[in-house]
């Protein structure tokens, strides 16, 4: 039995066998950024790509106006009405669902009722963007069924307004976008400010991307992400002496940044820059060897960014340093770095197809020792983005 008729089997069992109305699958993947961290929201670029595992969901049209919202993740159930729809913690993760309702209500699109059951192979909290995989599905499934054009750039900007005003959660475009514009054996490179974006070939040959979860709780993240966030609006500020119509640090050249810097006068303020304005030229830096095929000099580069984010940003912390350290030792390792928000989450390696067995083994072990948390680890393919199964 395959995986989508075991969960046709498990929709059957929680809402009943229907009438004749079919039931529709959709998917949309989790998303790994390969680098360009903390950039989004200082309107610079990054390089994300969609993974082949994601968040698969089941819908079926019923005839009342409720929907039915059922995960194999969590054991939360509801049967919501579409009508007044509002946030409420007590709801969890059924308020990614109700956040894309609402969304598509205020854009004039009548939503009908129906039974959704998702099933996610995203592990939720590790950075691998669970919230936007379940948002985008939900997006694009749900225009599916009303039959209503599915722009998937609209479905990223809609997903990433949900998560921000209806969740709460103050995300930029990217985890949204690569969802929705993933391109198998591709990388997106994405202008954060003006959504300009182009594919960038990802040929990894005899390489492979190990994401390696290290199972720490990221608590830290949302007060020191909107810090971040405010340390930069800081710079911004102190650089307006020179450039006046500066408004994110993503406008300024490495350049233009050198010369003006000194303008700064926080010091923390100043490295919190510095690492934005580096990362955006290391994002640049990394077009240019992908396309001429030069695996190792990316290797290089997306080591150097986690230096950055360890020593300039300090969003790391000691599991994902002491991940970080422990794969770079590893023999057929070209690089590795932290991805996601930070303090917790995951790193992403570029790891030789045949060291691949002893690299899981040896970090895993090596984290563990120094850490005492068990880590996890997934070998991954760049696959497409939302898309109907």
């Amino acid at each position: 039995m395959t995986e989508i008729q075991a969960l046709k089997e498990q929709f059957v069992k929680l809402y009943g066998a229907g009438d004749s109305r079919p039931i529709r699958v959709f998917h949309a993947p989790g998303r790994v950024n390969l680098i360009g961290e903390h950039t989004d929201y200082n309107g610079g670029c990054v390089l994300p790509a969609a993974l082949t595992f994601g968040t698969t969901m089941l819908i079926r049209k019923r005839a009342d106006g409720q929907v039915g919202l059922a995960s194999m993740n969590f054991p939360l159930r509801k049967h919501i009405s579409i009508q007044g729809l509002v946030y409420n913690q007590e709801d969890g993760w059924i308020n990614y669902p109700k956040g894309i309702i609402r969304g598509l209500q205020e854009k004039g699109v009548a939503v009908g009722g129906y039974d959704i059951l998702y099933s996610g192979a995203i592990p939720n909290g590790s950075g691998l963007s669970s919230s936007a995989s379940i948002e985008v599905v939900t997006a694009y499934g749900l225009l599916s069924m009303e039959e209503q054009p599915a722009d998937k750039v609209d479905i990223a900007l809609l997903s990433q307004k949900a998560e921000n005003t209806f969740v709460g959660v103050q995300c930029g475009i990217m985890d949204q976008f690569a969802v929705a514009m993933g391109k198998k054996d591709h990388a997106i490179l994405l202008m954060c400010d003006t959504l300009e974006y182009r594919h960038v070939p990802f040929e990894t040959g005899v390489y492979r991307l190990v994401i390696g979860n290290t199972n720490k709780k990221r608590g830290l993240v949302d007060s020191k992400y909107n810090e971040r966030r405010t340390q930069c609006e800081l710079a911004v500020r102190d650089l307006q002496a020179l450039h006046p119509g500066l408004t994110l640090l993503g406008q300024l050249s490495l350049e233009q940044f050198e010369e003006a810097k000194h303008l700064i006068e926080d010091e923390t303020v100043k490295k919190r820059a510095q690492h934005v304005v580096e990362e955006i030229d290391r994002v640049q830096q990394s077009i240019k060897v992908l396309e001429q095929g030069d695996l190792e000099a990316f290797g290089g580069l997306m080591t150097d960014s986690h230096r950055s984010l360890q020593d300039l940003y300090e969003v790391t912390g000691p599991e994902l340093d002491t991940m970080v350290e422990s794969a770079l030792q590893v023999p057929g390792v070209l690089g590795s770095r932290m991805t996601g928000a930070g303090f917790g989450g995951c790193t992403v390696s570029l790891v030789h197809q045949d060291s691949v067995e002893r690299f899981i083994e040896e970090v895993g072990r090596e984290y563990l020792r120094k850490t005492g948390l068990h880590p996890d680890f997934y070998v991954c393919d760049i696959g497409d983005g939302v898309k109907e199964i």
